[in-house]
Formats: C-alpha cells, sequence, structure tokens
C-alpha cells in the first residue's frame, strides 16, 4: 500500500495544493490524483479558523467518492457534522469561520456542501485500520489495546486525544501525552495536537504540524516513514503548538 497521509488542513487550501504538488499529485481534475497510483489519507480536521474550509471538504468529498483518498473525521468534523445536522453548537473556536463561508453561498450551493459533508462523516469510520493492521490512521490518538473496538470512551479518545477533563487557559481541553507510552509494531498515524515539527514517539506520528498557526501542513508517506513539509501562509501562533519532553 501506498499512501500519503496529511495532517491537520484547517481550511488551508493553497498549503494542501502546494504540498501534494510536490508530493507528485497533479491538479488537470481539480484535485490531486498521483500518477503512480499513490493516494491520500486525511487525519480530520479539514475545517475552520482558516480562509477557504469549504474547498478544502469538497476536494476531501471528492477524492474520497472516487476512491483516491481515505479519510477519518476529527473534532472539529464532529462539530461541524452537529451543525448541519441543525444541533445546538456553539460557533466558537474557529467553526464561525466555516459557517461565514457557507452563508457567502447561495441556498443551492449551501445544500450541496451540507449533503456532501453528512455523507462524508457518517460513512468514514473514527480510525482506519489499514495494510493489514500494519497502519492505523486516526485523529487525535487510539490505544493499541483498543484497535478493532469501538465504544464510547474510545470514540471521544479518538476525536479528542487522551483527555484530562481541565482546560487550558484558551479554553481547549488539557490532554496527556498518550504516545510517549506507546509500545508495538504497526504505525499509529494522527495529528489533533499541533507541534513544530513531525513528532516521533516509537511506532506513532503525529504529523500536525500547525498550518493554520502559521507552521507547515505535512504529510507522512508510507511505506517511506518520510515526512514532506510545505511552510504557512499563515500568522505565527507561539502558543498554539505544544512541547514535549
Amino acid at each position: 500500500m501506498q499512501i500519503d497521509m496529511i495532517g491537520d488542513i484547517h481550511g488551508c487550501m493553497d498549503e494542501l495544493k502546494e504540498l501534494t504538488e510536490k508530493l507528485g499529485y497533479d491538479w488537470e481534475k481539480g484535485m490531486p490524483v498521483h500518477p503512480g497510483k499513490r493516494m491520500l489519507g486525511f487525519v480530520g480536521d479539514l475545517t475552520d479558523r482558516g480562509p477557504k474550509s469549504l474547498q478544502v471538504a469538497d476536494t476531501v468529498w471528492r477524492l474520497w467518492k472516487k476512491g483516491l483518498a481515505t479519510y477519518v473525521p476529527g473534532n472539529h468534523c464532529n462539530k461541524l457534522y452537529r451543525y448541519f445536522l441543525g444541533r445546538n453548537v456553539q460557533q466558537t473556536h474557529g467553526l464561525e469561520t466555516t459557517v461565514a463561508e457557507l452563508k457567502a453561498c447561495p441556498p443551492k450551493e449551501q445544500q450541496r456542501h451540507r449533503r456532501q459533508f453528512i455523507e462524508l462523516y457518517e460513512k468514514s469510520p473514527l480510525y482506519q485500520v489499514l495494510d493489514s493492521g500494519k497502519l492505523v490512521i486516526v485523529h487525535a490518538g487510539i490505544k493499541r489495546k483498543n484497535i478493532g473496538r469501538m465504544n464510547k470512551a474510545i470514540q471521544t479518545f479518538a476525536l479528542y486525544g487522551d483527555i484530562t477533563g481541565e482546560k487550558n487557559p484558551d479554553g481547549t481541553p488539557v490532554r496527556r501525552d498518550w504516545a510517549k507510552a506507546d509500545m508495538g509494531d504497526g504505525w499509529i498515524v494522527y495529528g489533533h495536537t499541533p507541534v513544530k515539527e513531525p513528532r516521533f514517539a516509537g511506532h506513532t506520528v503525529n504529523i500536525d504540524t500547525g498550518c493554520v498557526f502559521g507552521g507547515k501542513l505535512t504529510a507522512l508517506r508510507y511505506p517511506d516513514i518520510e515526512t514532506v513539509s510545505v511552510p504557512s501562509s499563515m500568522p505565527f501562533v507561539e502558543e498554539k503548538f505544544r512541547t514535549f519532553d
């Protein structure tokens, strides 16, 4: 299996185009297609905060629909999904930017985006086990003992990480460093927690390099296990990046 997994995009469409071109994908058909039949993998959080969330979601839906990409939802995807269902969700932490984009579209266009995203979300598992178990893609993380299982706690972990129930000053949940204790074979590739450089711990890789906060957009090439990044065009926000011992 040959797959290029991309970290949290958060509406950074220009960087997505630049990164996929750097990886050898062709945009002739209006979406990234690899001449060598490599596919793309997305670790969730396609939208919110960045300038072109709808374009990112539309591109991923079209790739997924044609079998050219795999996708797992992130916590921002979950929130947008609940918004599209008409649930009472707070339009904060970036959702307000996606909603503003939507409201600027004609009603038919709004319905198309709604229909596509609901389909993408509902038909995508919270984690993907690929290549006969040698690769797992998940948004925020998963413990190896839980691979192949699903319950409410595993769902929360997959979307939000190993949260303590406490809050950081900016309102985000405090997260434990689950990857530090990871032992086992096969790669777990995830995002969710912005880091300045891709973080390898055991056989886990965090590829969320904080593009929307002025870092980079990063891909992990598999089975090569090599990272490829492009710089962000967004302002750099130091406090959004996590450091580890």
